[in-house]
C-alpha cells in the first residue's frame, strides 16, 4: 500500500456545542467525557466509526475538551472517561482511517494523540483534575492507550469487557499512542505478563487484569455504576467552587492570497529565500499592568499568542507535510516581553497564571516535537528575550544579526517553568555539562549584545550586515536541500539530550520504531496486515528480522 492521495485540509478548531462524537458534562466537581462516536462522524468520507473507534476529528475534540476543562472549569477536580455505548468502550483508531491515509498523516495522527494523552497527565499533575477511565465495555488498542492516560482505570466485570493491544497479531503495526510504554513504564506491568498481554488478540479481563496490573479495580455489572460513583466522589471531595473559569475563544487563521496564515500576534508565511521554506513570526504588544489576575481573560498575550502559536504548529504539521524548513521571527519589544513574563512569575500561585504557564510548556514541547527543521533568526526588530527566547534555544540553530541594537535577554521563565520533555530546561539541555555556566547566564541582569551572546553560547552564529543575507540564504537553501528523513532522524536524536523519561521514550519510539513499521510491507504492503484488515485473506509475512 503506497501513500494515499493527499489528506484533506484539517481544522483544529472546536467547541463543546459542536462536538459530535464526545459528550462533555459537568456537574459539580465531577466532569464526564462520554465517548457517543457517530458511525459517519469521521473527519473525512471512507471509513464508518464502529464500536466508538476514532480518528483525528475525534481526537481533536478530546483535545478540546481537555483544554476547556483546565480554563473553564476549574472548579472540577475529577473527570471520568466513559462510554455512551453499552458492552464497548473503544476499539481505539479506526483501521479503515490509517489504511486510507498517508504515512506522514497516520505519524502526526498518532503524535497528536500521544499529546494529547500526556496533556491529560499533565492537567492530573499541575491542574488537580485526577482523570479516572470507567470502562463500561471492552477497550482495545488505542482504546486502552486512552485509559492508559489515566491516573485509575476501572473495568466492568461482566466475562465478556477486556483490555487489549491488539495491534501487533492484528495489524502487524505497534500501539502508538504510548500503549506498550505506558505498560511497562507507568504500570510497571511485568515485562513477561506484557508480552502475554500484547500478543494476545483477544486481551485480558476481569480479576487477571488487575492482577497484572493492567486496570485498578474491577466490579461487576451490578454493582458498577455506584461503585464508580463513590470512587469519584471520594477523589472529587468539595472540588474548587471558588474559582471561577475563563471562557477560550476561537483562534482559527485567516489565510491570504499568498498562502499565509495571519493570527492577531502569530503569522505563518511562505518564505521567499527557499521552497518549502516557511516563517513563523510571533509578535507582542505593549504589556499593561496586571494587578489583579482575577480580571485576566483569554485575551491576555501569554494565552492568546501561545494558543496561536499552538494552532499555527498543528497547521504546520497537517496541511503543509512538504514544508521542511520553519524560520522563526519574533517582532516587538524586548521589554515587553520581560514584563509578561515578571507577571506569570508574580502571579504563579494563581490558577489562571498557573494555567497559562503549563499552556505555554506545553506549546514549546509541541514545537519541540514537531518534525520541522527550525532556525532562529535574530535580526533588528527581534524580542527574542525571556518566554520568547525559548523559540530560540527550541530552534535547531539561532542566527544573530550583528548590531549593537539586537539584543537578547532571560528571565525567571528560562530557569525551569518551561521544562522539555526530556524534563530538563532547554538551557539544561543545551549546556549538559556546564552547570555552573547555566547559573551565571541566569544570574545576569543586562541584555546580551551578538558578540556576549555567541561567546556565551546562546547562538550558533552572528553576521554583520554585509554578511548576514548571504550567510542566512546559503543556510536556508543547504538545508532545504536535504532528506527529510535524514533530517527528522537527527533532529530527534539531537534536540532531547539527557536522561529519558516516560515522554521521550514514546515520542522516540513512534518517531523510530512505528514511523519504520509504517512503511515496511509486513504492514502496508499488498499482502500487509494493515492492508489486509477485515478481508478474509491473511497477512503474508517476510519473516527475515532486521
Amino acid at each position: 500500500m503506497g501513500d494515499a492521495a493527499e489528506q484533506p485540509q484539517v481544522s483544529f478548531q472546536t467547541h463543546p456545542d459542536n462536538y459530535r462524537n464526545v459528550a462533555l458534562e459537568i456537574e459539580g466537581p465531577v466532569a464526564t467525557l462520554k465517548l457517543d462516536i457517530k458511525e459517519d462522524g469521521g473527519l473525512r468520507p471512507g471509513y464508518e466509526l464502529k464500536l466508538n473507534s476514532y480518528d483525528l476529528g475525534v481526537d481533536i475534540e478530546l483535545h478540546d475538551a481537555v483544554q476547556r476543562l483546565r480554563f473553564e472549569h476549574p472548579e472540577v477536580t475529577c473527570v471520568v472517561i466513559t462510554s455512551a455505548l453499552e458492552g464497548a468502550f473503544s476499539a481505539g483508531a479506526n483501521i479503515f482511517m490509517l489504511g486510507s491515509s498517508t504515512h506522514g498523516f497516520k505519524v502526526n495522527f498518532c503524535k497528536y494523540t500521544n499529546e494529547t494523552r500526556l496533556y491529560i497527565e499533565d492537567a492530573t499533575e499541575h491542574s488537580g483534575q485526577t482523570y479516572v477511565a470507567a470502562l463500561n465495555g471492552i477497550a482495545s488498542g488505542g482504546g486502552y492507550e486512552l485509559p492508559l492516560a489515566c491516573e485509575e482505570i476501572y473495568l466492568v466485570d461482566d466475562r465478556r469487557s477486556a483490555v487489549a493491544l491488539p495491534e501487533v497479531p492484528y495489524l502487524g503495526v505497534l500501539p502508538g499512542t504510548g500503549g506498550l510504554t505506558r505498560v511497562v513504564d507507568k504500570r510497571k506491568v511485568r515485562r513477561d505478563l506484557a508480552d502475554v498481554f500484547c500478543t494476545l488478540a483477544e486481551g485480558v479481563r476481569g480479576k487477571r487484569a488487575v492482577e497484572w496490573g493492567l486496570v485498578d479495580r474491577v466490579w461487576p455489572t451490578s454493582k458498577f455504576q455506584d461503585s464508580l460513583a463513590e470512587r469519584v466522589k471520594e477523589i472529587a471531595g468539595a472540588g474548587r467552587p471558588e474559582r471561577k473559569g475563563v471562557k477560550l475563544a476561537k483562534n482559527e487563521p485567516t489565510r491570504d492570497d499568498e498562502g499565509a496564515l495571519n493570527y492577531e500576534y502569530v503569522t505563518l508565511r511562505p518564505s521567499p529565500v527557499a521552497p518549502r521554506t516557511m516563517e513563523l513570526e510571533l509578535r507582542v504588544p505593549t504589556a499593561s499592568a496586571v494587578s489583579d489576575p482575577d480580571a485576566l481573560d483569554c485575551t491576555w498575550w501569554p494565552l492568546q499568542a501561545w494558543r496561536e502559536l499552538d494552532n499555527a504548529i498543528l497547521h504546520l504539521r497537517f496541511n503543509f507535510p512538504e514544508v521542511g524548513l520553519v524560520l522563526l521571527k519574533t517582532k516587538g519589544e524586548a521589554k515587553d516581553v520581560l514584563a509578561f513574563d515578571a507577571q506569570l512569575e508574580a502571579h504563579k500561585d494563581h490558577w489562571f497564571v498557573n494555567e497559562v504557564r503549563h499552556n505555554l510548556k506545553r506549546v514549546l514541547k509541541r514545537l519541540d516535537l514537531s518534525a520541522k527543521s527550525l532556525f532562529a533568526l535574530i535580526e533588528q526588530g527581534s524580542c527574542f528575550a525571556g518566554s520568547m527566547f525559548e523559540l530560540a534555544l527550541a530552534a535547531d540553530r539561532a542566527y544573530m544579526y550583528d548590531e549593537d541594537d539586537v539584543q537578547i535577554a532571560l528571565s525567571p521563565m528560562n530557569a525551569g517553568p518551561l521544562p522539555m520533555s526530556n524534563g530538563l530546561t532547554r538551557l539544561q539541555t543545551r549546556f549538559l555539562d556546564q552547570p555552573e555556566h547555566i547559573q551565571r547566564v541566569l544570574a545576569k541582569q543586562e541584555p546580551w549584545g551578538p558578540s556576549d551572546a555567541l561567546e556565551d553560547g546562546l547562538v550558533t552564529l552572528t553576521a554583520d550586515e554585509f554578511d548576514w543575507e548571504d550567510d542566512v540564504r546559503l543556510a536556508i537553501e543547504e538545508r532545504a536541500s536535504l532528506s527529510p528523513d535524514a533530517l527528522t532522524g537527527m533532529e530527534a536524536s539531537l534536540r532531547f539530550a539527557g536522561p529519558e523519561t516516560l515522554e521521550t521514550k514514546i515520542f522516540g519510539r513512534l518517531s523510530a520504531w512505528q514511523n519504520w513499521i509504517f512503511q515496511r510491507p509486513n504492514a502496508v504492503g499488498p499482502k500487509g496486515a494493515l492492508t489486509l484488515y477485515g478481508q478474509p485473506e491473511s497477512a503474508e509475512y517476510d519473516y527475515r528480522r532486521t
